[in-house]
């Protein structure tokens, strides 16, 4: 995997960058877009006789401790009493939200992400989800996951998982070096990821995940080596491979990271180059970006036969959808608009007390941001941009109206990332691994203030 592409070309192109799990990112949410925007979006959803299918994401904020690198919301607490009071302010809020988008509609992919989602008890998981039937359908065949720390479950608890219905789990991992563990302050011996693996597969879950992530304190290339062959032998039929991100100014948990044990440029480009090839010798498929997936997996399968999308989670196999999200912090997309719930729990706890959706900014979508989403996400998913169906589906002539962005394109050509031709733009086998950086191009926004800081890097 990693020949098709040199490092001089990694190189060139590992650039601060957004993930585009939307467009325009969340970073150009304004908070001019208010609850009462978000609740004629819900209703103009109701009243409409083509929406899109329905995804459902549930933000689980509490962590028992905090891990050095992580740049999620959370809340680090060891009293779980947290989490009853937390699902009744996740009941109101649903409540608010189904006034106006209306009871029983079809859920075809629900995800609990975090935090630390096995945080809540049993009890407390049942009665998650009973909520959420009681105001959805879950279709059969639907993706439902859950974000899981090793560290907070056993076997039995897996089962009780499947039993309410989840059949995707995805294990949060990141390194399986004992040291390198200590340092990022996530201590979790292989051999219990090991059995948990072996239970999810004889419980019969659809598809389990595995998360690494390369460029932490301590790793060294050799070390990383150690990692990948242990994942081989695990055989997750998903990995999500990421790059660490090192932003201590924006995420006050890295401020614990030493800087001096962060590997160099050069040892981190030799742990993606090794992963590439580690990856691709255990039979994975590249799915795109820091996906991969097992040749029999829904997410490869979705690749092969084009039918990719990409949300807030991610790659998905599920169709374009809107995205309740319910939570504090979490973002939602409902027709032409994107929202997001306030991001301390004490403003969301306070704005529910007041009966009042917890909505504190957003966007809704101008013309041009329709098109270069629908550019942009079928560059990111599908590998192409094909001129006649935006010219059809936004009335315009693409050619032109991308004529700068093309002409930025012959850069990627003459590298061979990408082949331009009469029909439209397609990303070549090596342009994968950098499918982000073509995207950009299309990100206007981007263009126009050129501030990446705020982004990690795209390698």
């Amino acid at each position: 995997m990693s020949h098709a592409i040199s490092d001089d070309l990694l190189k060139r192109y590992d650039v601060p960058g957004p993930r585009y799990t939307s467009y325009p990112t969340a970073d150009r949410f304004v908070e001019a877009f208010t609850e009462q925007d978000y609740r004629q979006a819900l209703e103009q959803r109701r009243a409409g006789s083509l929406a899109l299918p329905l995804s459902v994401y549930v933000h689980v904020p509490f962590c028992e401790s905090v891990c050095y690198y992580c740049a999620c919301n959370k809340v680090i607490t060891k009293h779980h009493s947290r989490g009853a009071e937390y699902l009744r302010h996740l009941s109101r809020e649903l409540e608010l939200q189904i006034e106006h988008l209306g009871s029983g509609q079809s859920v075809s992919q629900l995800h609990l992400g975090g935090g630390t989602p096995t945080f809540l008890s049993d009890a407390e998981l049942e009665d998650l989800m009973a909520m959420l039937k009681r105001h959805f359908r879950l279709v059969p065949g639907g993706e439902y996951s859950i974000e899981v720390d090793p560290r907070t479950v056993n076997a039995t608890r897996l089962q009780t998982l499947q039993r309410l219905g989840f059949n995707r789990l995805s294990f949060g991992v990141q390194d399986f070096d004992p040291a390198v563990q200590k340092a990022v302050h996530r201590i979790q011996p292989a051999s219990q990821v090991f059995e948990l693996m072996a239970a999810a597969r004889r419980i019969g879950f659809e598809s389990v995940n595995v998360d690494l992530i390369y460029g932490l304190p301590l790793q060294t290339p050799e070390s990383f080596r150690r990692t990948l062959a242990q994942l081989a032998e695990l055989r997750p039929d998903r990995v999500a491979l990421y790059g660490y991100a090192h932003l201590p100014a924006r995420f006050k948990p890295q401020r614990r990271i030493v800087s001096a044990e962060l590997p160099g440029a050069a040892d981190k480009l030799a742990m993606l180059s090794a992963s590439l090839d580690a990856l691709g010798e255990a039979g994975y498929v590249y799915v795109g970006m820091d996906h991969f997936a097992l040749p029999d997996d829904a997410l490869a399968v979705a690749k092969r036969q084009g039918r990719l999308h990409r949300n807030f989670q991610g790659y998905s196999t599920q169709p374009d959808c809107d995205l309740i999200a319910l939570g504090v912090s979490a973002i939602g997309r409902v027709g032409a608009t994107y929202s997001q719930n306030a991001k301390t729990l004490d403003e969301y706890v306070d704005l529910l007390d007041q009966g009042r959706l917890p909505i504190v900014r957003g966007l809704a979508l101008s013309r041009d941001d329709l098109m270069r989403r629908a550019v942009i996400m079928s560059i990111m998913c599908q590998g192409v941009l094909l001129y006649e169906s935006i010219d059809q589906g936004h009335l315009v002539d693409s050619r032109r109206y991308f004529a700068r962005e093309l002409e930025q394109l012959e850069d990627f050509a003459e590298q061979g990332l990408v082949r331009i031709d009469d029909a439209g733009v397609h990303v070549t086998e090596r342009g994968w691994y950098l499918v982000r950086a073509i995207a950009m191009v299309f990100d206007r926004h981007l263009q126009v203030d050129q501030d990446r800081a705020r982004f990690s890097r795209i390698l």
